[in-house]
């Protein structure tokens, strides 16, 4: 990204729950700098500020899941110098996403159960994660994203080199706070092993198993896991539940 004096950034918001924005927000003392580093061209959650593009920095949170949508991502990323994703959501379709399972029958289903006027919603396509619909040029992972990677990713874009970001296993991060291997010594399954670090090892410090919500870690070995959970008397059916959850469409990629 060619660095200029105060570059713009805009903030997206598309299918999602707004978490991994109220982590933008959630920066605090470190917020004052971003915001005297940039000039906030679009961000609703924060600001009624609306500067036209183009934009040399947007963060997309979010999912793509109406025909709307998808021509709001595509005029984004051609006003865009550097597209950010940020979140499950946005790099993998996130919880939303799981509604793809369901076929055409099984999605009306659920819009007649949930909404009272299912008839005033727009019209519904397959769940999609951003890089499934234009090209990506960072993407930040969690459910919701990580405070410390979002601000290096800002610290980075704003010096003109590229962000530090793990690409290991959640693991590292249990052996680190030092904590015990939930799996091994407990026999819980958890996705730690494949999962990409970032949110610190939470769940399994507090002796939950990893539930996969960053997405998979560079070169997940998921048949060693596979194995692993089959040897905790886990079923096909089990294993597969395991997998479906925050981050389902990528596990898909890497399983096929």
């Amino acid at each position: 990204m060619a660095v200029t004096a105060r570059p713009t950034l805009a903030v997206w918001k598309f299918t999602s729950c707004d978490g991994c924005q109220l982590t933008l927000l959630d920066c605090e003392d470190e917020l004052l700098a971003v915001a005297g580093a940039v000039r906030i061209a679009h961000f609703t959650e924060a600001t009624r500020a609306e500067l036209p593009g183009p934009w040399d920095v947007s963060l997309v949170e979010g999912s793509i899941s109406t025909r709307e949508e998808e021509k709001r991502i595509r005029h984004v990323r051609a006003n865009s110098g550097t597209l950010v994703t940020i979140g499950a959501c946005a790099t993998a379709g996130g919880i939303q996403a799981l509604r793809n399972l369901a076929g055409a029958g099984g999605l009306e289903q659920y819009r007649r159960i949930v909404y009272a006027r299912p008839e005033h919603l727009p019209e519904p396509t397959t769940v999609r994660a951003i890089a499934d619909v234009v090209p990506v040029d960072l993407e930040l992972h969690g459910c919701p994203i990580s405070k410390a990677q979002l601000l290096e990713t800002l610290a980075a874009l704003l010096a003109g080199r590229r962000p530090d970001l793990p690409g290991y296993s959640v693991c590292v991060e249990c052996k680190a706070r030092g904590t015990t291997c939930l799996p091994v010594s407990r026999g819980v399954a958890c996705l730690g092993p494949v999962t990409r670090a970032g949110c610190g090892a939470l769940c399994p410090a507090y002796g939950r198993g990893c539930f996969g919500c960053f997405g998979p870690a560079d070169g997940p070995n998921l048949p060693a896991l596979t194995d692993l959970l089959r040897a905790r008397d886990m079923d096909d059916g089990d294993v597969e539940r395991v997998f479906t959850t925050f981050t389902a469409p990528a596990w898909e990629k890497e399983r096929t």
